[in-house]
């Protein structure tokens, strides 16, 4: 069991970053937002006008990406040559899901994010807790339904609140297709964050690391 990963799942926009986040900060631990490093080859393959849906042209594209933790408290994921805001914008957010939908590019991914969090993270992603890291001590599901998670994404980013919870409805049933990210790992504890506000869902999750793995509270 890997005591010092704490692992978040969940579906896009139910809060995952706000969480990992805040948890980092907390247990003095690295924050990666694994769904960054998908954006970057999403974002790459729209540059360079590779089809999404060629897994063996997007494996050959990861060469070119460069993944590093850094920063301060929390460190956090950096990605060479790109900044946060050029991954979230709609067109990444459009082509994500299918970029990451190839069996190769997940599993050259997934070697990446063990690598970067061996040493002990606070991680987000969508199957950090059932394949990156199934042997992670924490593994926290979160759930809410799309007009919670829309309302929650309008808050941060400009587009309207209605296209944004059209967008996460498609992108879950993009999601849908690619197995494991419909579904919560084994042993994880599901928190509703459409029903807790975000002190509480950080109150809960953090009793949760107290009772699985004690040695992370500081």
């Amino acid at each position: 069991m890997n005591a010092r990963v704490v692992a978040i799942d969940g579906a896009a926009g139910s809060g995952k970053s706000t969480l990992a986040r805040a948890l980092a900060e907390r247990l003095d631990l690295p924050y990666l937002n694994t769904g960054l490093m998908y954006r970057a080859l999403a974002a790459a393959a729209l540059a360079r006008n590779v089809d999404p849906g060629d897994g063996a042209a997007l494996l050959r594209l990861t060469s070119g990406l460069r993944f590093t933790v850094g920063g301060e408290r929390p460190p956090q994921l950096q990605v060479e040559g790109y900044d946060e805001p050029d991954l979230v914008t709609p067109e990444v957010e459009a082509a994500v899901s299918e970029v990451a939908s190839h069996p190769e590019v997940r599993e050259w991914m997934r070697d990446r994010q063990r690598a970067l969090g061996e040493a002990g993270a606070v991680m987000e992603g969508r199957d950090i807790g059932s394949v990156v890291f199934p042997d992670a001590a924490v593994k926290l599901y979160l759930v809410a339904d799309p007009d919670a998670r829309g309302r929650r994404r309008a808050s941060e980013r400009p587009e309207g609140e209605h296209d944004i919870v059209e967008a996460l409805r498609a992108r879950d049933a993009r999601d849908h297709r690619t197995v494991p990210l419909d579904r919560p790992p084994k042993d994880a504890v599901e928190l509703d964050t459409g029903e807790l506000d975000v002190q509480d869902t950080i109150a809960a999750a953090l009793e949760e690391v107290r009772r699985r793995a004690p040695g992370l509270i500081r």
